[in-house]
């Protein structure tokens, strides 16, 4: 049997947030982030809710019918369709992110630079932002779903697609669906490596 998918829309927010948050908590990247538990309980569901309000605005939200997982997609222009003043303004949306979410704390700016500026700029592309599926629900295929859903759609159109896996097992998942290491990994300074990963369309 399928696993149903819709479309999030803007009465979703608080769901999408609390499933990026619970999927995301003992995540290597946010715990790089918001070292010690108790500090990022109170405050990575601000960054999951910063980051769903950007693409609820600028993207499309994928959730399961059963409210178990979703997906943060957006569209990528290629570096010469995009608007030019977009270059300046990933600088100060670092910032205001910053201001947002932790005003005292340098790495929320800093992971959004760093992952900027390996982002792939040549070619349109789908960029898989965050995927977030309930941990009591991981490693039933809901991710899987997700991704093969606009991957498909990918497929029909010829359109690249781009990610950054954030742990091992993630990785792997997303080598079996045809995404492969672009050779320049992410190190966070004291922290995990993050793994940006393309896909040509099939």
């Amino acid at each position: 049997m399928g696993v149903a998918i819709r479309t999030a829309g803007e009465g979703d927010r608080d769901l999408v947030v609390r499933l990026l948050d619970e999927a995301f908590q003992d995540d290597p990247v946010s715990s790089w982030i918001f070292p010690g538990a108790a500090y990022r309980r109170t405050t990575h569901p601000k960054l999951m809710a910063a980051f769903t309000d950007v693409v609820l605005a600028e993207g499309r939200i994928d959730v399961t019918v059963d409210g178990t997982a979703c997906a943060l997609w957006l569209s990528v222009p290629a570096a010469d369709e995009a608007d030019p003043d977009d270059a300046h303004a990933d600088d100060s949306e670092a910032a205001q992110l910053r201001e947002a979410v932790d005003p005292d704390n340098e790495r929320v700016e800093l992971i959004d630079r760093l992952t900027a500026e390996i982002h792939p700029a040549d070619r349109a592309h789908a960029y898989l932002w965050m995927i977030g599926v309930a941990p009591g629900h991981q490693g039933k295929g809901l991710g899987t779903a997700l991704i093969a859903a606009t991957l498909d759609r990918c497929d029909r159109e010829g359109l690249p697609a781009y990610l950054e896996a954030s742990n091992a097992r993630s990785r792997g998942l997303y080598e079996r669906l045809g995404f492969e290491f672009t050779g320049r990994a992410v190190v966070l300074p004291d922290g995990p490596t993050m793994w940006p990963m393309w896909r040509e369309p099939r």
